[in-house]
């Protein structure tokens, strides 16, 4: 027992300490928003950009991160740093939302997450236009700028708020998702779509959102998400009902209540031949 105490310990101190270095590039990309009509944008494919502040705010994480925990690699969106840890491993996007943040439109946010053989042990997500620092360590439980957070408690998809994210580049599943939209639209509480999947999946942690998919996802999107909704009591998984969705194709996130017909739902029409 008290070695999974000291553990805790461990990773409330690692969380708390990438939130440093998180806050230090916060403030960088809020300077460059401030200042976007000087941006160079790159498409990287159809409707997929970069910007140099995507560039430089994952260089300021990798130089940061590198320093909390020399041993650790990283899997970082813009290939800023290839280095893989033996044991820890740095999962971090350093602008969700790259196409909110070039049109100046909120939300977009910075992930980060901590890999410990696989398992995800700390997470954390800031999201520029509430100013909402989610995060979360294992054991510890999920938090809102020091306040508890938990997932909402309603047990049916006809309670819920569902949140998506449109296909940009993988239009495989088209006719599924539309058919997803027309189901959610029509028998549950409302669909949105705010364009940063760390933003959406966090809501879900504090139980603004009953339920968050998508498919067509990358392991930076989701990974400190995945944790702050387990964290906060709720349930992550993919279409298929597997629980560890970090990189799967696909990705699922709800309380624990309506979890189980919100899967099978999205199995059903998601995988649809």
């Amino acid at each position: 027992m008290q070695v999974k105490r000291d553990k805790e310990m461990q990773y409330k101190e690692i969380c708390f300490k990438a939130m440093e270095v998180v806050k230090e590039a916060a403030a960088y990309v809020r300077e460059r928003h401030e200042q976007r009509k000087d941006l160079h944008i790159e498409e990287k494919g159809k409707q997929n950009f970069v910007t140099e502040v995507d560039k430089k705010t994952e260089q300021i994480l990798v130089d940061g991160l590198s320093n909390l925990l020399p041993e650790s690699g990283f899997i970082a969106e813009e290939g800023t740093s290839v280095k893989k840890g033996d044991i820890y491993n740095w999962i971090i996007d350093p602008v969700d939302g790259t196409t909110n943040f070039i049109h100046g439109v909120f939300p977009f946010a910075i992930s980060v997450g901590l890999t410990e053989n696989e398992e995800i042990v700390a997470g954390i997500v800031y999201e520029f236009g509430l100013d909402e620092y989610f995060y979360a360590w294992k054991g510890g439980g999920a938090w809102l700028n020091g306040e508890a957070i938990h997932a909402s408690t309603v047990a049916t998809i006809g309670q819920s708020l569902i949140a998506t994210g449109f296909p940009y580049t993988n239009f495989t599943y088209l006719t599924q998702f539309m058919n997803s939209m027309d189901y959610f639209m029509k028998n549950s509480h409302g669909l949105r779509r705010l364009g940063s999947a760390a933003t959406d999946i966090a809501y879900v942690a504090c139980g603004r959102y009953d339920g968050f998919y998508e498919y067509g996802l990358n392991p930076w999107d989701i990974a400190a998400g995945l944790l702050l909704v387990k964290e906060a009591g709720g349930e992550v998984g993919d279409f298929k009902g597997h629980k560890n969705p970090l990189f799967s194709e696909n990705v699922i996130c709800s309380n624990a209540n309506n979890y189980s017909e919100f899967q099978e739902t999205l199995e059903k029409i998601m995988l649809a031949e």
